[in-house]
């Protein structure tokens, strides 16, 4: 942060640079200037004889400068002077500018006269307005940490002695020293070193563009067996890469990869839970691998790991002390942080033979929720007999003390189903006799599992717990539940020592670290050579999941009749299996990235069927027409798949929601998907489907199917390179994206024209509520967020105008070189000032800026456009809108919104000011200007119509139809209307 000498900053951890410490010359030097533009805050002090050094002005013109070009965060005191007199350069400010003027150029004084003017626009402090300076500076040390937002999260508020660990590490990491640093954070199983680390990890945050939190290490080196060494460290540094660049599934060659991407890269990087130094190695080798400022954190059980890579600064995690344990304990068994009455001395006790260990405590305490104080002096005996200071034993208590069913379920998720969504695993044990949606609940209440809104994670150390109480199940592993153990599950299949039971759950077991390079190694080995005489197990099979399966086809024998899942990505599958089976539980397909697949099976049985995922399947040219039929599917994804021609028509997908057919670059056409729903308005498309994703491929027109959907909101059309006209589209659709199709010509948005609707009676029979109301009047009025048609070069002039001047968004851009005239206000750059009289707060406005691209060759990713609006220095609104692909030619982008943020009786008769900005060095802005509307959404040409219709209401004669231009009025009419009807139905 670049700011005067005041030591309230340093209190709470905000790294200063302050200009009187370099030597001054007549200009400001490279040092000074990479200060401001790498610093997020910059505090300007203006007092009476700020204004007589050149030094200072300059140094406000490059703040401003960053404050303009990358929104840097810029913060006022006026130190006994006025603000008017630093905007308008008077009084003793303006003598001492006067002076420091002589002699200058004008363009030196012209910069510095418009920096005064807009820093004396930003509200800040002023020292007259305080009678101790003190309290003045420790206000402002606050609100600069505020912009900062270096506050911990709520997330953190219970951790006890949270504050103090922070504390330390800050310390440790040493954030004065500028090269990059790695420290150690070790202890126990339990302790908390995970939590402290995620803490700490979001307190940093902050201050670091790249950022990567690597958790649950444990185990993840080495633990796929049958995959090259060479190639599983190539798959940690992907991963690595991947979370720090925030590029999903990013793919590296060579282990130099993490030192090129990084070295010159300032980097927070923890990796949580480490357990093999080799993968540390292979991770952050060195630091000369990251650039100056990094820092790399480390958590481990190990401290020998540590030591070994040369980690010196090694942070211990302790157990917490007596008190503090309490408090823990107390948290999880009572929701406070003090004993109740009368549990004093037992809670002691318990927190005791917990070993305080955090985790231990957590789990008892809430094993003992609700309890009475006898039955926590019962359970004092099974706690201190299976104690034996050892974790497993801490957290055995909680299963302990789970019914036979929840125990079952407990075992299911550390053994198999960890980390996954409710609705996945309760489609898997349908057939087992659980109750799993309660069970987890009652898991959760026990801390045995976190369990979210759709997903559900156990502890690492409750899984194991989990994983040791089967392993008692039996010495012969082939007796066992589950297997679990790479080794033991070779033994037993080579072995053929397994008991009928065991197929159920080896097969169903599908933990991708391990057991689908098992199953790629040796199992497809086993069943080429042994699986004649085990198929009648294979019935039972419910989940199959299966990366990289060898072979061309499934055995002849399989039968999939339990199936519910099937998952075999990046197969070599030809095909699956002939003729017709019965698939009547089959819920999910996902054949992603199988490159050879030539042939879909027979589906017609899979009337359950939810989800097909086909995408990347290169070979596949068609689709059988037995999925006409699949009535309950919900999900359609054939993205890349290239050699696609035939999709059967007349496709009956009533429940069809999600279609992607992006990279289709054979399918001439788009197949009639016809709906059992509706069908005197739809007849190809169906109801439900609200995202279409029609990219790259080679259609010339929406089919007709599409116009009249009512419930399709997003329409992606990118890249479609031979389309030439949108001839409609349909009413309730909110985002159009449109990019890079080159050969479009026109683009129909009439019914975006009238604010005015007739709704019948038939359109309200599921209106019960004000908030159905604004639902179905979307269905006839629904502004749309915003018009995509980016590198659309072949748009006439007609439709460019009529997509600037008539239609109704939020924001649209389209090619163009020339601002249009009704945009009365503008100016050259990126900031315009508007002088239009008393403004109400129901005033709206459209602005209008000219971009151009600043690179040749443009990187593929977006950038932000944001506009801010001020009056006297105030920020009254704020918008910001996304540009999805880079510009290849100069563009209009037209905004839409409000005045005021807050719509309230407010009015404002000063200047306002609009500040553009391009977040990003792709594009630049050329000119800006401004269009203020008579009331939202309107021009002055539509004052009279509003005047006449806004909010009104007529019910015609027949009392069936209501003409309205909101929502609101609309509520109203439509309960006047049922008072009608109610008094004709009282009197008749």
């Amino acid at each position: 942060m670049f700011v005067e000498d005041f030591s309230a900053i340093y209190a709470i951890r905000i790294t200063t640079f302050k200009d009187q410490e370099i030597e001054r010359g007549h200009t400001i030097g490279p040092e000074l200037v990479q200060a401001i533009r790498e610093s997020r805050v910059s505090v300007v002090l203006l007092s009476k004889n700020y204004a007589s050094s050149s030094w200072c002005l300059d140094e406000l013109v490059e703040i401003l400068n960053c404050k303009r070009v990358s929104e840097q965060i810029v913060m006022t005191i006026f130190y006994q002077v006025d603000p008017s007199d630093v905007r308008k350069q008077t009084g003793d400010f303006g003598i001492a500018f006067k002076k420091t003027c002589e002699g200058k150029t004008e363009d030196d004084k012209k910069k510095w006269m418009e920096a005064l003017a807009c820093v004396a626009n930003i509200a800040g402090e002023h020292s007259l307005n305080w009678t101790d300076e003190a309290d003045m500076l420790e206000k402002f040390a606050t609100d600069v940490s505020n912009k900062l937002n270096i506050t911990l999260s709520r997330d953190f508020d219970e951790i006890v002695g949270l504050q103090a660990h922070l504390r330390k590490l800050i310390t440790l990491l040493c954030f004065e020293c500028d090269e990059a640093k790695m420290i150690g954070i070790w202890g126990p199983a339990g302790i908390g070193k995970s939590t402290i680390a995620r803490a700490l990890f979001n307190h940093l945050s902050v201050d670091f563009g790249l950022r990567c939190f690597m958790g649950n290490l444990k185990g993840s080196y080495k633990s796929i067996i049958g995959v090259d060494d060479y190639d599983s460290k190539l798959g940690l540094q992907s991963q690595l890469l991947s979370k720090v660049l925030n590029q999903r599934d990013m793919r590296v060659h060579h282990l130099g990869a993490v030192k090129e991407w990084l070295q010159d890269q300032r980097v927070l990087i923890i990796l949580d839970d480490v357990d093999d130094l080799e993968e540390l190695d292979v991770l952050v080798r060195e630091l000369s691998w990251f650039g100056l400022g990094s820092r790399i954190i480390v958590t481990t059980e190990d401290k020998k790991i540590l030591k070994a890579h040369g980690i010196q600064d090694i942070y211990h995690v302790g157990f917490p002390s007596e008190k503090e344990a309490l408090e823990i304990l107390c948290l999880s068994a009572f929701k406070q942080r003090y004993v109740q009455d009368d549990f004093e001395k037992v809670a002691y006790r318990v927190a005791y033979l917990c070993g305080y260990l955090p985790l231990g405590l957590c789990v008892v305490g809430s094993s003992l929720r609700g309890e009475s104080q006898e039955e926590w002096e019962l359970q004092l005996s099974r706690i201190e007999n299976n104690l034996d200071r050892k974790i497993e034993d801490v957290l055995r208590v909680g299963y302990d003390r789970l019914s036979k069913k929840d125990k079952a379920l407990f075992l299911h998720i550390a053994c198999i189903f960890n980390f996954g969504s409710v609705d996945h695993m309760t489609s898997m044990l349908a057939d087992c006799n659980m109750d799993v949606k309660n069970g987890l609940k009652t898991l959760a209440i026990r801390s045995l599992v976190q369990l979210h809104i759709m997903d559900y994670e156990m502890h690492s150390l409750l899984q194991q717990l989990g994983r040791q109480v089967v392993h008692e199940q039996s010495d012969e592993p082939g007796k066992r539940q589950f297997l679990v153990e790479a080794e033991e599950i070779r033994h037993v299949l080579a072995n053929e020592t397994v008991s009928s039971f065991i197929y159920y759950t080896l097969y169903c077991f599908h933990d991708n670290n391990f057991i689908s390079p098992l199953l790629e190694c040796f199992l497809g080995h086993w069943i080429g050579h042994r699986i004649t005489g085990h198929m009648k197990y294979l019935p039972h099979l419910r989940l199959l999941h299966w990366d990289s399966y060898p072979r061309k086809r499934l055995p002849p024998t399989f039968q999939p009749q339990c199936l519910v899942e099937l998952c075999m990505i990046f197969s070599n599958l030809e095909k699956l299996w002939g003729g017709i089976q019965s698939l009547a539980n089959l819920k999910k397909i996902d054949l992603t990235f199988s490159s050879r697949l030539k042939e879909i099976p027979n589906l017609s049985e899979a009337t359950n069927l939810e989800r097909l995922s086909l995408g990347h399947c290169s070979s596949l040219v068609e689709l059988p027409s037995s999925i006409r039929n699949l009535h309950k599917l919900k999900v359609l994804w054939m993205e890349g798949c290239k050699k696609l021609r035939v999709i059967p028509t007349n496709i009956n997908l009533a429940s069809l929601e999600n279609v992607c057919m992006d990279g289709c670059l054979r399918l001439r056409t788009f197949p009639d998907i016809s709906s059992s729903k509706s069908l005197k308005r739809l007849t190809h498309v169906p109801e439900c489907v609200s995202y279409l994703d029609l990219s790259n491929s080679d259609i010339k027109k929406i089919p007709d199917c599409i116009i009249g959907l009512r419930g399709l909101e997003k329409l992606k059309i990118k890249n479609c390179r031979k389309l030439v006209s949108l001839q409609g589209l349909p009413p309730s659709l909110w985002m159009l994206d449109a990019d890079d199709c080159v050969s479009l010509k026109s683009v129909c948005l009439s019914f975006y024209k009238s604010k005015s609707a007739y709704i019948t009676l038939d359109d309200c029979k599921c209106v019960k509520s004000e908030k159905d109301a604004i639902r179905v009047t979307s269905l006839f009025y629904n502004p749309m967020i915003g018009i995509r048609l980016f590198n659309c070069f072949s748009l006439d002039e007609k439709t460019r105008r009529v997509i600037i001047q008539q239609c109704d968004y939020k924001s649209v851009c389209l090619p163009g070189k020339e601002i249009p005239p009704e945009f009365t206000h503008r100016a050259k750059g990126n900031s315009v000032t508007i002088s239009q009289g008393t403004l109400s707060a129901s005033t709206s406005f459209r602005a209008c800026i000219l971009l151009s691209p600043t690179l040749q060759h443009p990187p593929w990713f977006g950038y932000n456009i944001g506009c801010r609006l001020r009056s006297k220095g105030i920020l009254i609104n704020e918008l910001e809108c996304y540009t999805g692909s880079p510009l290849l030619t100069k563009h209009l982008l037209v905004l839409r919104g409000a005045l005021f943020k807050e719509r309230r009786c407010v009015e404002v008769d000063s200047d306002i000011q609009f500040e553009f900005s391009c977040y990003g060095k792709h594009s630049k802005i050329i000119e800006c200007s401004v269009q203020i509307m008579a009331e939202e959404g309107e021009s002055s040409s539509s004052r009279e119509w509003n005047k006449q219709s806004d909010g009104a209401v007529k019910v015609s004669k027949d009392e069936n139809v209501i003409k309205t231009n909101n929502h609101t009025s609309w509520w109203s009419g439509l309960k006047k209307l049922g008072l009608r009807k109610n008094k004709k139905n009282q009197t008749g």
